[in-house]
């Protein structure tokens, strides 16, 4: 499979859904969902009546049909709750989490990536959060028997992802480090999932490409020596990407209007990166043909695109939000606002 030259960026809780990557991967170009709290997605999407059928469609073909009744019995309301009442809610992650979150993580992600991928033979990824550790194992457990062909990870140094998709496409007990802010010196703690309780031991799974997106060369540089199983390419987004960025070196300065300040230190050395012999793609600002041009002459093997996706017919934006911001941005009164605290990642946002 020839490198897409336009990955669409993996946008936030349900704006990436499986339609939009869908789209970008019957275009040829490398379609991503985001896989980020997917388990309350689905969770809310079949208390909603599931209107087109889809999450019934993808558990109909989850291999685990003891796990898929279980989440249609739990979660699925026939013509969906009644306007104004609550969503059942779903357990939160743990280091010990609940067999029922376990099981539903797995298959949700297992249905945004079949989904996505089904009928047809472009490539789809999916982007998680390294900052997100907790549901990690599960989730790409799912995405792994949905056949996934990239997963991508940025918040963070995912050093571990490449030698955790080896274990898991061999369906073994999988472990990871679980970072705990304030823990004692010495002290450590993991998670731990066993794909044995999802499904009895079978044939291996396909590996997909690992792409850690990054925002220097020395964490590319990090990720290529000291992984225990190497990345297969990078994301370099600079500070103008959407989403979230990695802060500024040094002391942090905030700008009049409170954002985040990058200084020439926070420039990426791309002559670095292309010294590693891995492909990259770079984003934040390349959302044009020009500069897809520019980035294809500078070596790379092409871009990543959010924003423009963000705001086209497929994603999961409401059309009331798209085309606020659409008629703003023809007026020339959009205005973009890099939050320094908004996120829980502690990264600008």
């Amino acid at each position: 499979m020839p490198e897409p030259k336009i990955i669409q960026g993996g946008m936030g809780v349900a704006v990436s859904n499986w339609k939009l990557a869908r789209a970008v991967a019957l275009a040829g170009q490398l379609g991503v969902v985001s896989g980020t709290a997917l388990d309350n997605v689905m969770a809310r999407r079949l208390q909603l009546g599931d209107p087109d059928g889809s999450m019934r469609w993808a558990l109909e073909r989850f291999p685990a049909r003891g796990i898929a009744q279980r989440i249609l019995k739990r979660y699925f309301i026939e013509g969906g709750k009644p306007q104004g009442a609550p969503f059942k809610g779903v357990p939160l992650f743990s280091l010990n989490p609940p067999e029922e979150l376990v099981e539903l993580t797995v298959a949700a992600n297992f249905a945004e990536v079949f989904l996505a991928k089904e009928n047809h033979k472009g490539p789809v990824g999916i982007n998680y959060l390294e900052k997100i550790q907790l549901p990690t194992l599960p989730s790409l457990y799912g995405a792994l028997l949905a056949g996934v062909d990239y997963v991508l990870m940025g918040a963070g140094i995912p050093r571990a992802i490449p030698a955790v998709l080896d274990r898991l496409s061999r369906h073994e007990e999988t472990t990871l480090k679980i970072h705990v802010q304030g823990a004692a010196p010495g002290k450590e703690f993991h998670a731990f999932f066993n794909p044995h309780r999802i499904l009895k031991p079978a044939k291996p799974l396909k590996k997909p490409r690992f792409i850690a997106i990054v925002s220097s060369e020395v964490l590319a540089t990090t990720l290529v020596r000291k992984s225990p199983v190497p990345v297969d390419g990078f994301v370099v987004e600079g500070a103008t990407a959407g989403g979230h960025n990695a802060p500024p070196r040094g002391p942090l300065h905030l700008n009049p209007k409170g954002e985040p300040v990058y200084g020439p230190r926070d420039g990426v050395d791309l002559d670095g990166i292309k010294a590693l012999g891995l492909p990259f793609w770079l984003a934040g600002s390349y959302a044009d043909p020009g500069k897809l041009k520019e980035a294809l002459a500078r070596g790379a093997s092409g871009i990543q695109v959010g924003t423009l996706f963000a705001y086209c017919e497929e994603s999961g934006l409401t059309d009331k939000v798209k085309q606020q911001v659409i008629q703003k941005a023809l007026e020339g009164r959009v205005e973009v606002f890099t939050d320094p605290v908004a996120s829980p990642t502690g990264f600008p946002f």
